[in-house]
């Protein structure tokens, strides 16, 4: 059972204190940004990672107030779709900054981002390497291998992308026969990753690519992409960023040495997730029958406004709320008439006895991966605010 949470824990009191006295002036539900806490995340990869280059994965949270400060702080930047690519570009940012890594894209939108001038291309099928030379000859482009992670990581990535080390190598000598740069290697071990060591197979499996191509095809790579993975502060806590980094900087140095290739992190939880709280307000209290042992907490937030990684309870969120005394476990629910937008059913969060119909309930480390999933119009709820301090 979840035992009452401790927001010092997570938040320093001046930090907290920015959040709430924004958040006591508006209408739940919404979720607000300290910008400080990303900026302060976003020197710490720098300092832990001084050889990567950092992209960030606009996905997370694509608002324009993140883009701008991670603009502003040097920052390159990962993109899904011509719709991020706009969003990002329209605050100035150069294409030599920017990497298309959706391995699923149309040709025209590969041609859109060529002549926007992007020349960083990620693939993972052949198909996808062929409308590549065709819609963005000449330009450079990574391969993503399988890695494997999934057991371990909360929000597992495996299987929809990369391809097998053999295929990997394949579509490396194939892009050079079709006129494009074969650069390098990406993985993604799974989005909050507590295992380290998936990093060093990951990178192992890199290495042998490398060797093999420049052995047996001539080519000589030049990139590894690590993609994410670093985690941000849920109810299961995780080794620091400074582990991570020393860590996976062994494992790069074990197998690459003096001869380092240039290395790409693409962070967008570990950046914006711990920066934000999410503020529900509780609609409903009730229980199922008069000898049920839990309560159902209904809340005006659910999986289709912004909680959808709650999905198989995937993602467990702190949850904070001011009223203190005993508790009981309860289940909690959204407000929408889906019986999927149940948040915890198995995994039950003890709430206070006396948490009353119009108490708040702070979901913390909601930076990342809310607003951006945030349903348009289900059941004519609007989307989830915003707000940025």
């Amino acid at each position: 059972m979840q035992q009452r949470i401790d927001i010092n824990d997570y938040f320093s009191p001046d930090t907290f204190k920015r959040i709430k006295d924004l958040a006591d002036t508006k209408e739940t539900p919404f979720v607000v940004i300290d910008k400080a806490t990303v900026s302060e995340h976003f020197d710490d990869l720098v300092r832990g990672f001084p050889i990567a280059k950092i992209y960030y994965a606009v996905k997370a949270n694509p608002a324009d107030e993140l883009i701008a400060l991670l603009n502003d702080k040097g920052s390159n930047f990962d993109i899904a779709s011509i719709y991020e690519l706009d969003k990002v570009m329209k605050h100035g940012v150069g294409p030599e900054r920017i990497s298309f890594g959706n391995t699923i894209k149309k040709s025209k939108d590969i041609r859109y981002f060529y002549d926007k001038g992007i020349r960083l291309f990620a693939t993972d099928s052949e198909a996808d390497l062929r409308n590549i030379a065709k819609a963005a000859p000449g330009s450079n482009v990574y391969v993503r291998i399988l890695t494997e992670g999934s057991q371990t990581a909360d929000w597992p990535l495996s299987r929809k992308f990369g391809c097998q080390t053999d295929m990997a190598m394949d579509l490396l000598v194939m892009a050079r026969d079709l006129g494009l740069t074969p650069y390098g290697i990406s993985f993604h071990v799974g989005s909050q990753q507590r295992d380290i060591g998936v990093w060093d197979a990951a990178i192992g499996k890199a290495k042998v690519i490398f060797e093999r191509l420049k052995e047996e095809d001539g080519i000589t790579l030049k990139m590894i992409n690590m993609g994410g993975g670093f985690p941000a502060n849920y109810v299961t806590k995780a080794n620091s960023l400074t582990t991570y980094a020393e860590e996976i900087t062994r494992f790069l140095e074990e197998d690459f040495g003096d001869e380092m290739p240039e290395i790409i992190l693409e962070p967008g939880r570990s950046l914006v997730a711990n920066a934000g709280i999410l503020v529900s307000e509780v609609v409903l209290i009730s229980k199922k029958s008069h000898t049920a042992m839990n309560r159902w907490i209904f809340t005006d937030v659910g999986k289709f406004s912004g909680l959808i990684e709650t999905m198989d309870e995937c993602i467990k969120y702190p949850i904070y709320v001011e009223k203190t005394g005993e508790l009981e476990e309860a289940v909690i629910a959204g407000p929408t008439c889906d019986s999927a937008d149940i948040m915890y059913e198995n995994y039950l969060y003890g709430l206070p006895l006396n948490l009353a119909i119009g108490d708040r309930m702070y979901w913390i480390s909601t930076g990342a991966y809310t607003t951006s999933y945030s349903a348009v119009e289900f059941n004519g709820f609007p989307p989830l605010k915003d707000y940025y301090v």
